[in-house]
């Protein structure tokens, strides 16, 4: 399978997913620990993919979703954004209702 496939794949079969650097309970990068912090916060299932452990990944999402920085954050299938975006949109109240949303399916 082609690692745009796999892309696809995980981004239409997760409701909820961000690409991160390391794990929701051991992020390795200050933005990836920022953007799962406000996703936790809604005590929403989600899902995510460490990027450091998928080179492949790391290398073309960039290109698939044409942001070029992670944390990378898709709800229903549709790019969110990055760290400053999840963040704009939390203290916004933006973000709630679609994390509300997209876990109720």
């Amino acid at each position: 399978m082609e690692i745009i496939d796999t892309i696809k794949e995980q981004v239409g079969s997760n409701p909820i997913l961000i690409y991160m650097k390391g794990s929701p309970d051991a992020p390795q990068c200050g933005f990836s620990a920022q953007a799962t912090q406000i996703l936790m916060s809604y005590g929403k299932k989600f899902a995510y993919i460490d990027i450091l452990a998928n080179p492949e990944i790391r290398a073309n999402l960039p290109q698939y979703s044409d942001w070029p920085t992670f944390p990378q954050l898709f709800i229903k299938g549709e790019l969110v954004g990055g760290c400053d975006i999840i963040t704009e949109m939390y203290q916004s109240g933006e973000l709630g209702p679609m994390v509300e949303e997209a876990a109720a399916g």
